[in-house]
């Protein structure tokens, strides 16, 4: 580990190892997917199709099998956030929506109020979740910086901003609704509310300006029907697709063959446990609770969703990061063992390096990508409901 967090030069630049690592292994995925032509992209053909779809005032949640496999789930909103690549050569377009993703994400734990070796360490526990999401062309990275981004703001009292990057998640994929947690954190909450509500107006309507508001109206209606249809196949799990689903649910379903077990019989207590650490208001000031809570906030919304697949873990893994860098004990051995669990399980598992034959009969059928990371969930909401932060300081200066 110590080798990986030195500096390399290049020229007259000295570069961290960690960065070197993170944008290289960012640019030879997008590189590696448009090599292999259209079928290989085809999430962003899916993408720069909302664009196209929303000028032309077509249905953004039909299935258009001349331009692509499979159908959109992102709102309304994702046409404008896709408008400047959708606009360039599809490749080029790619290659550069994949770049950006990577950056935003590694924008925002830089940002993030830790020291720079932290942060380089959360890059590398990161960077394989990194690569496999921008293999499949996905949104998942730069989902990830904005909740990581909007807690940012809400410590630097940057509530206006803050809202804008909880209310664009939100808007383009349900996810990004987790920072509105953050709002427990903020100095000015009256302001955060309202900035909140201002942004979902002005993001409900941004669309309008390519398209129409009749249509941009009608879809978010279809939108949302589009998702109620999707969850209820991800819950199938007589369903052979096995790359949907992976979360606690998934893993109950599948584990105990309970094919229909609804999603609120898990994620109502899972719910309540959210809202828990709450109470201990004496304890908002430690920024080692914050941060394990934005830590919670990460994995659960990951394992907690029936939507969830392997590219979406790269949110989950980021939480897992930044919970390893704060302990304040970084000797323990369990630490480091249930790391590796979570490097092993959920990173390595979906690449050619972990045996196919476990993959394929083990960690597949029974969604057991999402366990290492439900484990560290578990620590979590144990030591932000019982342990005493104003003793337990993030090593932040060490």
């Amino acid at each position: 580990m110590q080798l990986l967090l030195k500096n390399i030069s290049v020229g007259k630049w000295k570069i961290p190892i960690p960065v070197l690592i993170w944008f290289a292994l960012a640019v030879i995925a997008a590189l590696a997917e448009i090599s292999r032509g259209h079928k290989a992209i085809n999430n962003y053909d899916i993408f720069s199709g909302v664009f196209e779809h929303a000028v032309q005032q077509k249905n953004l949640y039909l299935a258009y099998p001349s331009e692509y496999v499979d159908s959109n789930y992102y709102g309304p909103l994702f046409s404008i956030l896709i408008a400047p690549f959708a606009l360039l050569p599809d490749y080029l377009g790619c290659f550069l929506w994949c770049v950006a993703n990577a950056w935003v994400l590694f924008y925002a734990i830089r940002q993030l109020q830790l020291t720079e070796k932290q942060q380089h360490i959360i890059l590398l526990i990161g960077a394989i979740e990194m690569m496999t999401s921008i293999h499949n062309v996905q949104f998942n990275p730069m989902l990830t910086g904005w909740i990581i981004l909007s807690y940012v703001l809400v410590e630097k009292e940057k509530d206006l901003w803050a809202a804008l990057f909880i209310a664009a998640g939100f808007m383009v994929k349900i996810y990004g609704i987790t920072g509105i947690a953050f709002f427990w954190f903020s100095k000015h909450q009256v302001k955060f509310v309202a900035s909140f509500i201002f942004w979902l107006i002005v993001l409900f309507c941004l669309p309008m300006i390519i398209s129409s508001p009749a249509f941009i109206i009608q879809s978010y209606k279809d939108w949302f029907h589009a998702l109620v249809e999707k969850n209820a196949l991800n819950i199938d799990a007589e369903d052979t697709n096995l790359m949907q689903d992976i979360s606690v649910m998934g893993m109950i379903r599948r584990i105990f063959n309970h094919d229909h077990l609804p999603n609120y019989f898990v994620t109502v207590p899972a719910a309540v446990l959210y809202a828990l650490p709450f109470l201990r208001i004496s304890q908002y000031k430690q920024l080692a609770f914050r941060l394990s809570y934005v830590c919670l906030a990460l994995i659960g919304v990951v394992i907690f969703s029936s939507s969830a697949e392997s590219s979406t873990f790269v949110i989950a893994v980021c939480g897992v990061g930044i919970w390893y860098v704060i302990q304040r004990d970084p000797k323990n051995k369990w630490i480091h063992i249930l790391l590796a669990f979570v490097i092993l399980l959920t990173s390595l598992s979906p690449t050619d390096i972990f045996p196919r034959y476990v993959r394929e009969h083990f960690i597949l059928p029974y969604s057991l990508k999402a366990l290492p990371c439900f484990i560290v969930w578990l620590v979590l909401i144990y030591r932000l409901l019982f342990v005493n932060f104003n003793t337990d300081k993030v090593p932040a200066n060490e």
